[in-house]
């Protein structure tokens, strides 16, 4: 995504995907969308599945799919399970951690415990 920066106030993060710098947001869309895909019925459960730490690479896919939708970037699961980005899956699972903090977590970094 050309031009704009990540607005951490608006839960956007930015990251080097495929070469290309792009802003994930898990929006209100992104995040029904995340309600369905992991079969929670709300928010909490959403919270809850995320802080458990344990995530499966799908999930990651699923996760990062849904911050790029939300941030305007219009890429399909399996396009995003094909792209790559510098550093691996320290670097996947660490755009995955600032998406959750920026979506669940207080603006002093605590995470929020009701989202």
């Amino acid at each position: 995504m050309a031009g704009g920066h990540a607005n951490r106030r608006r839960g956007e993060v930015e990251a080097v995907i495929d070469g290309d710098r792009r802003i994930l947001c898990l929006t209100l869309g992104a995040l029904a969308e995340l309600e369905t895909v992991f079969s929670v019925s709300d928010l909490n459960g959403l919270a809850d599945r995320f802080s458990s730490g344990r995530l499966k690479a799908a999930d990651m896919i699923r996760l990062i799919g849904a911050g790029l939708r939300g941030g305007g970037n219009l890429f399909s699961d399996d396009e995003v399970a094909a792209m790559s980005i510098e550093g691996g899956i320290l670097a996947y699972a660490q755009i995955v951690g600032d998406l959750l903090a920026a979506t669940f977590a207080e603006p002093g970094g605590k995470a929020t415990a009701n989202p």
